[in-house]
């Protein structure tokens, strides 16, 4: 039955893997809903019927919408003749997905739990973009920048480590290096050769917002300058006349997510790999 007029929803998520692809989704989905709050089940590793036992009991108490990614056709049919039982609406979000590929494909699928998660090539390779950030945040390791995919730069609160964390996650190894008044570049930043250097920026405003914000939940005094509106614009100043005199891409991220950074940080990746080469005439 519709939640008309209702302020929350129960929105239940059983996988048979780690549930981020679902959470991924669902959450997408509830975004669009502003005014409904969406109360969130996960269900991860459901790979048994004593398993699934728990979760049914648990959305037969507390009806809603069911998302599943199952790929055993036993435990997925349990949960569609539940769900019609309880009135809760159910969808497998990969079956469209998988039926576009079988179509196109022509082939028959081979099913793979957690198949994304295997222990590939790819996947040591997002653990080494891993290690490289933590080795290389805020500055911390300024020796070998040259083997970085990316380096961000910005003043204090621009989110260069978590976007640094976010590309990691997709295999881009990136260093972030703060922008500080009074404290110089490291030796041969600007003449980085193999890295795309991508400053970022926002409005003093929102950086002065972040500050305080951070001041308090760390209870400490205020630094008059770390947050005095005026003293921030000139650091916003210095970082845009930085990336100008060098010709490094900005962002604004004053209204930007951490992953709209980064997809944004991807695309000027792209971009910069799909350039020609150049070469010099003899």
């Amino acid at each position: 039955m519709p939640n008309t007029g209702r302020s929350y929803f129960h929105l239940h998520l059983v996988s048979d893997s780690t549930g981020e692809t679902l959470m991924t989704v669902a959450r997408a989905a509830a975004a669009q809903y502003p005014r409904v709050r969406a109360i969130e089940h996960v269900y991860p590793l459901v790979r048994s019927h004593t398993q699934l036992d728990r979760v049914l009991r648990e959305i037969e108490a507390s009806p809603g919408i069911v998302l599943y990614t199952i790929i055993n056709q036993d435990i997925s049919k349990r949960i569609e003749t539940a769900c019609r039982d309880f009135g809760s609406p159910c969808l497998s979000v990969l079956d469209p997905i998988l039926v576009i590929f079988q179509s196109y494909l022509g082939a028959e699928k081979s099913p793979r739990v957690a198949g994304q998660h295997v222990l590939d090539q790819d996947y040591f390779r997002r653990i080494d973009a891993l290690n490289f950030a933590l080795v290389h945040d805020d500055g911390q390791q300024t020796g070998n920048y040259e083997e970085a995919d990316v380096v961000l730069l910005g003043i204090s609160r621009t989110s260069k480590t978590p976007t640094c964390i976010y590309l990691a996650n997709r295999g881009i190894k990136a260093a972030n290096i703060p922008l500080v008044p009074g404290i110089p570049l490291p030796p041969g930043l600007e003449s980085l050769k193999n890295p795309l250097v991508v400053g970022l920026v926002a409005s003093p405003e929102r950086i002065v917002q972040i500050r305080q914000h951070r001041l308090l939940t760390l209870n400490a005094d205020d630094e008059s300058a770390y947050i005095d509106r005026m003293a921030v614009a000139e650091e916003v100043t210095y970082t845009r006349k930085l990336c100008a005199r060098n010709g490094w891409p900005m962002i604004d991220v004053t209204r930007r997510s951490i992953e709209e950074t980064a997809a944004a940080v991807v695309n000027l990746l792209n971009e910069r790999r799909a350039e020609p080469v150049k070469t010099t005439s003899s």
